[in-house]
């Protein structure tokens, strides 16, 4: 009897013991859980709001129509040059200041057809048109939109040169004014719905152009413009 206190004692001292040890180990083991989780939701929160710097944009579209006055009238009287209205393509690269603004290298092409109005009758002559602008874009954060659409507006300037197979070519100063929408689906895709307008400075004058076979005539007047229309996805990293 006498030696079953002493074990009992010991046993207790003993429970005890281990008891202190879980419950060290629990605690440890809660600590570590909780500050992983809080480290995780660090990372996720820097992950998120790592500034994307670049947008890379394939667009298709449609362009308007584009007439070139000549030498012997002008844009209402005599005979014209006009570029038919036809779809578009391009792709543009830019990359942000900051969330807001954004500069892009943008190349669009038309493949189309010229004819002369107002003068001797010639088949169609085609032709490509091919546009290189640098874009500057300012895209506001308005706090009554939704957060998935953000508007834009855009100011391009650069050149613009057109020619064929048969006919002959210029390349001119052309700059743009426009604006749109871009809806974003996921904070790296979304899409880019945008109309602009696109004048050329045709001064000075092309002396000879050639739209076709016997058709020679001289493009003349300061400036003429065309429309275009484009959307596209936007890819942003």
């Amino acid at each position: 009897m006498n030696d079953a206190v002493p074990r009992l004692r010991t046993l207790l001292r003993r429970m005890l013991s281990h008891l202190a040890c879980l419950r060290g180990c629990f605690l440890v083991l809660l600590v570590t859980l909780c500050s992983g989780r809080a480290l995780s939701q660090v990372d996720a929160e820097q992950t998120q709001t790592k500034p994307l710097r670049f947008d890379l944009t394939p667009l298709v579209g449609y362009r308007s129509n584009m007439t070139f006055p000549t030498a012997q009238g002008t844009q209402e009287l005599g005979p014209r040059l006009v570029l038919d209205a036809k779809p578009s393509y391009g792709i543009a690269i830019g990359r942000r200041l900051n969330e807001e603004q954004l500069v892009e290298i943008r190349w669009a092409r038309q493949d189309t057809f010229v004819h002369l109005e107002g003068g001797a009758p010639f088949p169609n002559e085609k032709v490509v048109l091919n546009q290189f602008h640098g874009d500057f874009s300012y895209e506001p954060i308005v706090e009554e939109w939704p957060r998935w659409a953000r508007p834009f507006v855009m100011a391009s300037i650069g050149a613009t040169h057109i020619g064929g197979r048969t006919s002959s070519s210029f390349t001119r100063f052309s700059f743009g004014l426009g604006g749109g929408v871009k809806v974003y689906f996921t904070r790296h895709v979304g899409l880019r719905m945008q109309a602009e307008w696109l004048p050329i400075l045709v001064d000075p004058g092309v002396g000879a152009f050639v739209c076709g076979s016997g058709c020679v005539i001289q493009l003349s007047g300061s400036a003429v413009s065309q429309g275009e229309v484009v959307v596209g996805p936007v890819f942003r990293f």
